[in-house]
């Protein structure tokens, strides 16, 4: 007896039309991906070159990181701070590599590459700041700093010190990069001032290595932040359905008791944005005026629904 073999040609031709359908998209979203780091990388250093050059040089700073010690030697020798910058990461790179991982490597040596010819190429053609030394002093390290946190929320860096913070950051996450990047520059300040016998800089180059680790932490932390309400309640299953009617937000129900009559009572714990959060803040106490609520800050909040910004990726 010969059996019927049923061979339809078209079910494994799907199949490899859906596998290359696949393959073009994961290939368009890396594009997508690499273009916004460029973009982001371009836009970064351009921050960074203004007012390092425009600002901070002729302001006379004692910077932070890579770049103080590039200003110290630019005002020694006029030796191009761009190349002295990429002279002084190769072997910062090489010894930091195994801990900050082969992607975020490379793809700080391209920043690099972008942020260095800004710096020596393009910021010479444009005005210099050369008005009052706080204002100066100001504009380094707030504007900067959102330069080196654009960089950095997309798993890039602009090398030199970068490499040694980002290197730390993954020996001890739970070390704000900020903290960080604040310890690791107060030595070159310090150097820069006496090297120059400029007490006034070290307190100017102090209020700039200060703003640029609150703005930096800030910034990145911002996105990843969020709020957290607890609500205490003897109706908590009401309460979860009109906190995913009001903000569409998942919450988690923690039974407790009590501590003075010991009955017994439902949290509500919802994470979410400081606009969900405040709708459910109001909803709740048109339904549940009794309900106990808690409102607190969260600086990262992780899971699903939540879009999470990382640095230092391997």
């Amino acid at each position: 007896m010969y059996g019927i073999v049923n061979i339809n040609p078209f079910k494994k031709n799907r199949k490899g039309v859906k596998k290359v359908r696949e393959e073009d998209r994961r290939s368009r979203e890396a594009w997508r991906e690499m273009a916004v780091d460029i973009g982001c990388e371009i836009l970064g250093s351009l921050i960074l070159a203004v007012t390092t050059y425009n600002v901070a040089l002729y302001a006379e700073f004692p910077m932070t990181g890579f770049s103080g010690i590039a200003m110290i030697l630019y005002r020694l020798f006029q030796v191009p701070m761009g190349l002295s910058t990429i002279l002084l990461n190769i072997p910062v790179a090489f010894l930091c590599a195994k801990l900050i991982g082969r992607r975020f490597l490379v793809k700080s040596f391209r920043c690099m590459v972008i942020s260095s010819f800004m710096l020596d190429y393009l910021a010479p053609l444009l005005p210099v700041y050369q008005g009052d030394r706080m204002v100066a002093a100001l504009i380094t390290g707030s504007v900067g700093a959102l330069g080196y946190a654009m960089i950095y929320v997309r798993g890039s860096s602009t090398g030199g010190s970068d490499f040694i913070n980002m290197a730390v950051k993954a020996v001890r996450p739970h070390v704000n990069l900020g903290t960080i990047a604040f310890l690791s520059d107060v030595g070159i300040i310090l150097a820069g001032g006496v090297i120059f016998r400029d007490l006034d800089g070290i307190v100017y180059g102090m209020i700039i290595n200060l703003l640029f680790a609150v703005v930096v932490d800030k910034v990145i932390l911002g996105m990843n932040a969020g709020m957290v309400a607890l609500i205490v309640t003897e109706h908590g299953k009401m309460v979860t359905e009109e906190v995913d009617r009001c903000c569409m937000r998942g919450s988690t129900i923690l039974k407790a008791e009590g501590g003075y009559q010991y009955k017994k009572k439902d949290v509500v714990m919802v994470a979410g944005s400081n606009k969900d959060i405040y709708q459910v803040q109001r909803r709740i106490r048109e339904v549940e005026p009794k309900a106990f609520m808690i409102i607190m800050d969260s600086h990262e909040v992780h899971g699903e629904g939540f879009r999470i910004t990382r640095v230092a990726g391997g």
